[in-house]
């Protein structure tokens, strides 16, 4: 059976940790800073988890 490829789209968004989950970055982060608070857009500057349910979904995608 033929090695599996990595989804490119996903390898860009997606980073494995050291336990193994997927870190993601937030959404919302790229224009229309005017309109955000000060506490909303030092939020969206950390990054977050995958939740379980797509962490399903997405580790297919990645299968380092």
């Amino acid at each position: 059976m033929p090695k599996m490829k990595t989804h490119k789209g996903s390898q860009k968004r997606f980073k494995r940790t050291g336990s193994g989950k997927l870190k993601r970055s937030h959404a919302y982060t790229s224009h229309m800073f005017a309109n955000k608070s000060q506490k909303q857009k030092r939020k969206l500057r950390k990054s977050a988890m995958v939740s379980s349910g797509d962490f399903k979904r997405i580790k297919t995608m990645i299968p380092k």
